[in-house]
């Protein structure tokens, strides 16, 4: 497991498959899909570490991002702009209240321009194809008209040089910057599209030259202990929750000679989740 840095102008999967060709490995995986458009931290694992991706803490996720305003994409990015109007500049501190005023837990409307599936189809296939058309990143569509709970954690200037704003923005996971990009130029009134993002970091995972990680200091999980024969964790037998320290409900990582289990505790029954992952 390790954290890649990810380009430009290039898919997740086809940067998976430039690593998979560099390290001569078949089975690898990536979590959190950047957008072509997007560079920076992708968490990259192989074998079964690959099944380590719902467990791992990644929040909060910060990013630095760049506002375009007065660009209309349907898209909400560089990839789809469609026109680019003149507008006035802004008092500087207009456009730090505004990135203040979105700070905080709120709902969100994600991108219509995105890999959602609309009977089994992938919406940027849809629109491509004509059949489904986006103004103002609203849509016909009601399934693509959820919003979704997201929180900014915290959200600041970092130049604005007009038309372009630049800010950092932390978030929880699931929040999309290309839709908070299009929310903060709608409340200046106007339109805006993002020309650059960059996701510096999702949790503890950042860049570091795809140092391998211990995949153990970054579980969002509580370490439990098993004090009985080691041997039936080794064999995956049947596990007594008599036997482990912690007994309360939940789901617990437990470390044994150089692997380690994913458990479940519930109803006073232990059942595995993963087992015998190997410690590299």
């Amino acid at each position: 497991m390790f954290v890649a840095n990810k380009p430009m102008f290039v898919s997740s999967n086809k940067f998976l498959n430039r690593l998979k060709r560099k390290y001569g490995i078949k089975k690898m995986g990536f979590s959190g899909t950047l957008d072509p458009f997007a560079c920076g931290c992708l968490i990259i694992a192989s074998g079964q570490y690959t099944k380590l991706f719902r467990f791992l803490k990644k929040t909060p996720k910060t990013y630095l991002a760049t506002l375009m305003l007065g660009a209309y994409s349907q898209s909400l990015d560089i990839e789809k702009i469609e026109k680019i109007e003149n507008i006035e500049p802004f008092e500087k501190e207009k456009i730090i209240e505004t990135l203040n005023s979105f700070k905080g837990i709120q709902k969100q409307l994600p991108p219509k321009y995105s890999a959602k599936r609309i009977n089994g189809q992938r919406a940027y296939n849809l629109i491509e194809n004509g059949e489904l058309r986006i103004e103002n990143n609203i849509s016909q569509n009601v399934y693509l008209e959820k919003k979704v709970d997201i929180e900014i954690f915290d959200i600041e200037l970092i130049n604005y040089s007009h038309p372009f704003i630049t800010f950092k923005a932390s978030v929880s996971e699931g929040t999309y910057i290309r839709s908070l990009g299009f929310d903060i130029a709608k409340k200046l009134g106007v339109n805006g599209a993002l020309t650059y993002l960059e996701r510096l970091n999702e949790g503890k995972f950042h860049y570091e030259c795809e140092k391998p990680l211990n995949p153990i200091e970054y579980l969002d999980l509580e370490e439990n202990s098993y004090e009985n024969d080691i041997e039936n964790l080794i064999l995956g037998r049947k596990l007594n929750i008599n036997d482990f320290k912690i007994k309360k409900n939940g789901k617990y990582y437990v470390k044994f000679d150089k692997f380690f289990a994913i458990i479940e505790i519930e109803s006073d029954k232990v059942s595995y989740i993963l087992n015998r992952i190997e410690l590299c």
